[in-house]
């Protein structure tokens, strides 16, 4: 038997899948790995192309008819929010401005929209993730929405910081911020089973980081080690072993809010 395992090709990904993806999890079948950026992954799993897959928590509404979201493995955390970046720090608000999302179905996306629900972007559109800096430095939008290493790398580029809405969740909420999850194919997938291979996955990662580094660092292309390892060492934290009381609380309060600003489908409550 083969599954089919859909990540990102970012570190914190490769790193928690390292294990999984080459067979060094004891009594897992093999894997048919896909590397897609979360845009590609969130339509992919409404087909229910993929038997595990990383979503973003945003995307849940749409999914979870198909999919048990799995309690590990994905991504939460406290400062490790998106960012709404600027090139003009005269820009104060998206109010009537032009705004380059990774995706619509983005956990970065829906907070945005939350966070700018009373002066809202004249324009959005869907750019692929690595475009999008370059894209607001070139003057072509008003402002980017970025995620994971972009928090450290942004400068480089000569933009600014118009919102860290992780700091805006945390600060409204007092929950950690919920980005991506880790899904299973209800008809595929035994999500007691995966939750064990990932769960060891992640323990594997943990304790010989040093061997997944070659991998990692080639699905990572062009960034640097620093930049990898400042990654990793945000992204893969308590919650990707395990979601607890305050993971669940987190993507419930997303969803919820959501739904009461009619933004996704109302949805039962995933940590029930």
């Amino acid at each position: 038997m083969t599954l089919s395992l859909a990540f990102s090709p970012c570190p914190n990904d490769t790193f928690v899948f390292h294990a999984l993806a080459h067979g060094l999890v004891p009594g897992t079948p093999a894997f048919d790995v896909t590397y897609a950026d979360v845009d590609v992954t969130n339509t992919a799993a409404e087909r229910g192309e993929f038997d595990l897959v990383k979503v973003s928590y945003a995307a849940l509404p749409w999914l979870l008819d198909q999919y048990t979201l799995l309690p590990c493995g994905g991504a939460l955390g406290r400062g490790c929010g998106p960012l709404v970046l600027v090139k003009d720090q005269a820009i104060t608000s998206l109010e009537g401005r032009t705004v380059a999302v990774p995706g619509d179905r983005t956990t970065a996306y829906l907070l945005m929209r939350l966070w700018s629900a009373g002066a809202p972007p004249k324009r959005v559109e869907i750019v692929p993730f690595a475009e999008i800096m370059p894209a607001v430095a070139r003057g072509q939008f008003d402002a980017g929405l970025v995620i994971h290493e972009a928090r450290f790398t942004f400068q480089r580029h000569g933009l600014h910081a118009l919102a860290d809405l992780g700091e805006w969740w945390e600060g409204d909420t007092g929950l950690p911020i919920p980005l991506g999850a880790i899904i299973a194919h209800r008809d595929r997938v035994d999500p007691e089973q995966a939750t064990a291979w990932i769960k060891e996955s992640v323990r594997q990662a943990w304790a010989d980081p040093a061997r997944s580094r070659g991998y990692v660092l080639a699905h990572a292309q062009e960034m640097e080690q620093s930049v990898v390892d400042q990654h990793i060492g945000l992204y893969v934290n308590e919650f990707t072993s395990s979601l607890g009381p305050d993971g669940h609380a987190a993507v419930d309060a997303l969803l919820t809010r959501a739904a009461a600003e009619g933004l996704v489908p109302a949805t039962p409550l995933v940590g029930a």
